[in-house]
């Protein structure tokens, strides 16, 4: 379980008051007590803006020894200015999670639908100008054409991972291209409004995936999973359910 981080895709959600966080907890003690149960969150603000500097001292402040925040790259970035003309905003990016230092963990591009194949070379063009050596980048493509495209084989050339999700238009695959496997679970945003509790039993789902996870931990890779709360309605219980999981299987 020590090459596992496992956690939700945010803690700021006030559905959580009273089935995860105490009900009196103020909002700003919430990241304290996340981190209590779980050792990585992907924090979803991020795709909306860079934060700041402040912000991010901060929480690195509060996590303990050995907790990472994985983080999106904002969406100016790869879904505005689709990688254009973008070089100020991406190093400004990174240099205020940098701040986060030894609980820093993955940076998460998250690509469009409309972010087709045709861009493969711009998006090789970028990625191969990222500072690769004080970061570790995760590519995410939404749109199934590229899985039978040349990116698989050119981002396992570089070493660098392609996000596997759990979302109904994707299909699931195992391969893996970087040194760490990074995984979302989605689920269908229509289907899922309120994020209080399960409304949905996706036990299968999470078999299935557990068994991958162990194949890949036993193969020495490192796995970063996040829980949205449209996976089934409530990230905290199918982060636990999937954590328990795994126990019993390793």
């Amino acid at each position: 379980m020590n090459a596992l981080r496992l956690g939700t895709s945010g803690w700021s959600y006030k559905d959580w008051r009273g089935n995860f966080y105490p009900e009196r907890a103020a909002s700003t003690r919430w990241l304290e007590l996340y981190c209590r149960e779980f050792n990585s969150v992907e924090v979803d603000s991020t795709f909306y803006g860079t934060p700041p500097l402040s912000r991010v001292q901060r929480w690195a402040e509060i996590a303990p020894p050995g907790f990472e925040f994985a983080l999106k790259v904002p969406q100016e970035i790869t879904h505005t200015k689709s990688l254009r003309n973008c070089e100020s905003e991406i190093t400004g990016f990174l240099k205020t999670v940098a701040a986060l230092g030894d609980h820093l963990g993955p940076v998460l591009f998250q690509f469009p639908y409309g972010f087709t194949p045709e861009r493969l070379g711009d998006l090789l063009a970028f990625l191969d100008h990222l500072p690769r050596s004080e970061f570790r980048f995760v590519v995410e493509i939404r749109n199934r054409r590229w899985l039978k495209s040349g990116l698989p084989a050119e981002l396992a050339a570089r070493r660098l991972p392609l996000c596997w999700v759990d979302h109904p238009w994707m299909p699931r695959d195992t391969q893996v291209t970087g040194e760490l496997v990074y995984l979302r679970f989605l689920g269908d945003h229509e289907k899922i409004t309120e994020y209080s509790k399960r409304q949905e039993d996706r036990t299968p789902d999470l078999q299935w995936w557990a068994e991958q996870t162990v194949d890949w931990i036993r193969r020495d890779f490192p796995v970063f999973g996040y829980f949205n709360n449209h996976f089934s309605g409530h990230a905290p219980t199918d982060a636990r359910a999937f954590a328990e999981l795994l126990k019993g299987m390793l």
